[in-house]
């Protein structure tokens, strides 16, 4: 083991050279602490992911997401007619052999609008939550890194923001832009940021003090390696949580603004513009609008399962 004494630049021995405080204690060495967090991060993440494999119900409810992007993927060789075609002979039919969730109001295959509508819920939640991480985690990691006056500027302007209710807000901008799969994108990225950027700030108040972030500076870390190697990946557990969740919440506002015809253009089918087009029948045909509601439904507990079983895995109290 390499020894150093008070006042003296040199050390005896093999092996890293260790620093000394000025009462000739042996402090910690710089990278010894930066490796020892690494450790312990990835030993939390695979302790996660062995209490997450154990959750019945969050993996159940992945089972259930993976089936569904799935299907989004591959809805081209699921269906089996184009989700335009129509059969005005066999309009409003209830589900028969031919057509196993029926047909809809211009004849049209409910399951093959239904498979189609997988794909646009996907990627309204995928899309979506990329937007909110790309604007949220950078705001609120300068907010909290930065501090003071930077901080205090950022964290009105987020108080502002949240003051909005979201869903409405979303409304406001879809009426600006008009309806479209992209305008969804841009109206949900530029509303639900906020959450995970006061998420983001509170971590990084608390991590930018630890010892593993002050020796990584001592190392000549400068601001965006201190950010992006050390402080966000050890904040990465309350931003998986809020994308998961984050991924429902943005399927539900897509079905939400279909339903009130702000969402996405006919003909392409959506979950919640399925239900909006068939709730008048309701008395008359059920299918049209029951179907696709348990889709909805079944999406947003799956969503809803798996995210609780991720919060449980990162939960460091369970550890």
């Amino acid at each position: 083991m390499a020894l150093s004494t008070p006042g003296s630049g040199t050390s005896t021995g093999a092996g890293p050279r260790s620093l000394t405080d000025p009462d000739g204690v042996r402090a910690p060495s710089l990278v010894g602490a930066v490796i020892g967090a690494e450790v312990r991060s990835s030993s939390l993440w695979r302790d996660a992911f062995r209490r997450l494999l154990r959750n019945r119900l969050a993996m159940g409810g992945g089972v259930v997401i993976v089936s569904l992007v799935l299907i989004a993927i591959f809805a081209d060789v699921l269906a089996p007619r184009p989700y335009t075609k129509t059969n005005f002979g066999r309009l409003n039919e209830a589900p028969t052999r031919d057509y196993p969730l029926g047909t809809d109001q211009l004849g049209r295959d409910m399951l093959s609008r239904m498979i189609y509508g997988a794909r646009v819920s996907m990627l309204v939640g995928l899309g979506a939550q990329i937007i909110i991480v790309t604007i949220g985690v950078p705001i609120g990691a300068v907010s909290g890194y930065l501090g003071v006056r930077a901080d205090l500027y950022i964290t009105r302007f987020i108080d502002v923001m949240y003051a909005f209710p979201q869903l409405l807000f979303v409304i406001l901008v879809m009426s600006m832009l008009g309806a479209g799969l992209w305008n969804i994108f841009i109206a949900i990225g530029l509303t639900g940021w906020v959450g995970i950027a006061r998420q983001v700030r509170a971590q990084v108040l608390a991590l930018k003090e630890k010892e593993f972030v002050d020796a990584a500076r001592g190392l000549g870390a400068g601001f965006v390696r201190l950010l992006s190697r050390h402080i966000l990946p050890n904040a990465l557990t309350p931003i998986v949580v809020a994308v998961t969740f984050g991924i429902p919440q943005a399927i539900f506002t897509e079905a939400a603004l279909s339903f009130i015809g702000v969402g996405i253009n006919p003909p392409t089918p959506s979950w919640g513009q399925m239900v909006g087009e068939g709730q008048q029948y309701i008395r008359s045909y059920w299918h049209l609008c029951v179907f696709p509601s348990i889709a909805i439904a079944v999406t947003m507990l799956a969503f809803t399962f798996f995210g609780d079983g991720v919060r449980d895995a990162l939960d460091p109290k369970l550890k």
